[in-house]
């Protein structure tokens, strides 16, 4: 019987704790390192750094770790402003400051962006950024009761955990759903199932404070009453079923948001996907129109249009807009959003566009300029075929550098120029940075 000789496996780091001489950080604002032949990735690490890091992941050709102590710290390190920052996991770059987070994520997609697209320069243009407390006009907050303890916890996720911290206040969260905190705590624990109630859903609309509580059984007439009781500046609702929403206090008013620049005022529904920093939306679409600019004789293509928030601008300016969208039910909201803004020039219409588009009434060679805004997925389907389309300008909205630098490449290679690049800090405190890149056919 021949004996075929097998190495062993090597032991795998998970685990361990490892110093590291931290040397860059990546796109994603991880540390760069080197330990035994392997490049380490490591959260919470500054250039010129040395840590001491656990391994949270050992792959044949890198490590993935996470700090734990800071041995030799950057004079770049700044204190937390929040007594959450080492539980919760919203805000991981807290203990840089705002300016500094924004400098090294550039420099993290700059060097990614040269690699893949083999350039030597980038065309930056200023970063559009606001504030980077009270920021954010959206988010959902996790409920946990445990019966035993019979205490409830409130807040957010932990890093790379299920569990959640607890969280009383937050300094991202737009001023005016600060109360959400102190009004869970004070009604859940009086219910008669607290453990059903599993998630707040808060949502500033416009100025008007939105609450959505999400149970998984029966709120009686009383506790519904006591929600609105406790902060009755806020419209409640309870999502007893998916997209089923039910008004508390009999007023099922439109939630809204406003682009004051362009007077453009759009309607939604509270599991509708809006932009959750209102300033930097406002910035994000001034650019888009500024870079655009739209004319008279202008047709112009807004793929991945979601309700309206880029193609009601462009159409104010535009010959024609034609927005396209994946799901049905924005298509609809997108519609009703032009009508609400008196637009008779933009048309919208539902298609998957990472499959082939096909014969349609959109898909047609008649478009000067082209904005595209997809999810962190990108759009590796949809920039194919739009070449077909040989739009003079196109402008591509990213939340994902990665997959934007995959579908960039194709655009350079069919012969467009990378115009105009600008990063986009809409989540301030977190490693995401977003672009907007301008190309145009040579």
């Amino acid at each position: 019987m021949v004996s075929l000789y097998k190495a062993k496996a090597k032991p795998s780091r998970l685990g361990q704790q490892i110093k590291l001489q931290i040397d860059n950080l990546d796109y994603e604002a991880n540390g760069i390192s080197r330990y035994q032949q392997k490049i380490a990735f490591v959260s919470g690490a500054l250039p010129g750094e040395q840590v001491l890091a656990s391994v949270t992941e050992d792959k044949a050709e890198y490590l993935k770790a996470r700090t734990i102590k800071v041995l030799q710290q950057s004079a770049d390190r700044v204190e937390p402003f929040c007594p959450s920052f080492t539980r919760c996991g919203g805000c991981q770059l807290q203990y840089l400051s705002a300016e500094q987070q924004r400098l090294y994520k550039q420099q993290g997609v700059q060097a990614l962006l040269c690699h893949q697209l083999g350039l030597q320069t980038l065309p930056w243009q200023p970063m559009l950024s606001a504030a980077d407390r009270h920021y954010r006009r959206k988010a959902r907050i996790g409920l946990w009761y445990d019966k035993k303890q019979r205490q409830l916890t409130v807040g957010f996720r932990q890093a790379g955990s299920k569990q959640l911290a607890e969280v009383t206040h937050c300094d991202v969260l737009a001023a005016p759903l600060q109360p959400i905190f102190a009004s869970l705590k004070q009604v859940v624990p009086r219910l008669s199932r607290p453990e059903s109630v599993t998630h707040a859903e808060v949502i500033l609309a416009d100025e008007q404070p939105v609450v959505v509580i999400r149970h998984v059984a029966a709120l009686t007439a009383a506790e519904q009453q006591a929600f609105v009781s406790v902060w009755p500046d806020a419209s409640w609702y309870s999502e007893a079923e998916p997209g089923k929403f039910t008004s508390w206090q009999n007023a099922d008013q439109p939630l809204r948001y406003t682009l004051a620049e362009q007077g453009i005022s759009l309607e939604f529904a509270a599991d509708d996907f809006i932009q959750v920093n209102t300033d930097v939306n406002q910035l994000l679409v001034s650019q888009a129109v500024a870079w655009l600019a739209p004319t008279a004789e202008d047709t112009i293509l807004d793929l991945y249009a979601g309700m309206g928030n880029f193609s009601l601008a462009l159409a104010k300016s535009a010959k024609l807009v034609h927005g396209v969208e994946g799901l049905s039910k924005m298509v609809q909201q997108a519609t009703e959003n032009a009508q609400l803004n008196q637009l008779q020039n933009v048309h919208f219409w539902q298609a998957d566009l990472h499959l082939p588009w096909g014969k349609t009434a959109w898909n047609q060679p008649i478009y000067q300029k082209v904005l595209l805004d997809p999810a962190r997925a990108g759009a590796e389907g949809a920039v194919k075929q739009l070449l077909v389309l040989k739009p003079a300008q196109i402008l591509y909205v990213s939340c994902n550098p990665a997959t934007f630098a995959r579908d960039a490449k194709v655009l350079l290679a069919a012969g467009y120029q990378l115009q105009k690049l600008a990063g986009v800090d809409m989540f301030p405190h977190t490693a995401h940075l977003e672009l907007m890149a301008l190309f145009s056919r040579q």
